[in-house]
């Protein structure tokens, strides 16, 4: 494929391997109904469901990059990394993805524990209900059972009463940190992407830190169009792109059907003043 530089691409979703709702299979039906042309799997910590996804794609003739998002800490907070067009049976990266999920369960236990002293009880067991890799339990699959069970009557409301900093089900995790994730990417001869950066509550000199941080270790992109950024994110970022020197992504983070608001291949194309992230792994693409 030689990709051309206003292209389709969505390049950030999860399955059921990690904690979205659909298989790879029938995400890769639905981004190939909804016109894209470039697609990657990206499940959180996680890269099993990396040959079916591609598979899948290549049987409806939709060009596929291998994908993966890894939780980092940074400066406190946990930033997302997405990785494109790495070599899926990587060994290094496939041990360094294994630790960073290694620290879900014990997370999950606490997260157990709190909600039953605010009254919700038997909620680990609730939310194994909706966890398709028991290895990747997470906060959304929390959400779903707070929501099942009408203790909350959408997942945004869980999220304002539960599960956030100072409410009850809130556990932090200490993840990866941002040199190793850059590195597992970059040495399986992938490129390293800061996802949806307009979501972190970083200060101006926390944020200027991450991206200079990140382009030392090697990192080459910043997902500038996605699903949770607004029409002004999508300007500011196509900025930080231009000021540090970086390719622009675009994906839509599509989890579920009943969740997500950006639907698969529905966001607005990048600009073409952008380098995207898919010239710089064009010999990658399936």
């Amino acid at each position: 494929m030689t990709p051309k530089t206003i292209l389709n691409a969505d390049l950030h979703c999860h399955s059921v391997v990690s904690d979205g709702t659909l298989t790879p299979e029938a995400l890769a039906e639905r981004a190939n109904a909804n016109g894209v042309e470039l697609w990657a799997l990206t499940d959180h910590d996680e890269i099993g469901g990396q040959h079916r996804a591609a598979a899948a794609a290549k049987a409806l003739g939709m060009h596929y990059l291998t994908g993966t998002e890894v939780s980092v800490t940074f400066a406190g907070q946990t930033v997302h990394i997405v990785g494109l067009g790495f070599d899926a049976n990587d060994p290094a990266m496939q041990q360094g993805l294994r630790n960073t999920r290694g620290g879900r369960e014990q997370r999950a236990m606490e997260m157990s524990d709190s909600l039953a002293k605010a009254g919700i009880k038997g909620a680990y067991e609730g939310a194994l209900k909706f966890v398709g890799n028991p290895e990747l339990i997470s906060r959304t699959h929390f959400a779903r059972f707070l929501v099942e069970s009408g203790v909350c009557r959408e997942t945004p409301e869980v999220f304002r009463k539960y599960l956030t900093e100072g409410k009850p089900g809130y556990v932090p995790h200490r993840w990866a940190n941002l040199r190793d994730a850059v590195t597992w990417i970059t040495e399986a001869k992938g490129i390293a992407v800061i996802a949806h950066p307009g979501r972190y509550k970083f200060t101006p000199n926390e944020e200027y830190a991450l991206f200079t941080e990140f382009k030392s270790h090697g990192g080459r992109g910043v997902e500038v169009v996605t699903g949770s950024h607004t029409p002004q994110e999508y300007l500011k970022y196509a900025e930080t792109a231009k000021e540090f020197g970086l390719a622009a992504s675009r994906g839509s983070d599509f989890h579920s059907p009943d969740e997500s608001h950006t639907d698969l291949g529905t966001l607005p194309y990048l600009s073409g003043e952008l380098t995207p992230v898919w010239e710089l792994v064009a010999d990658r693409i399936q």
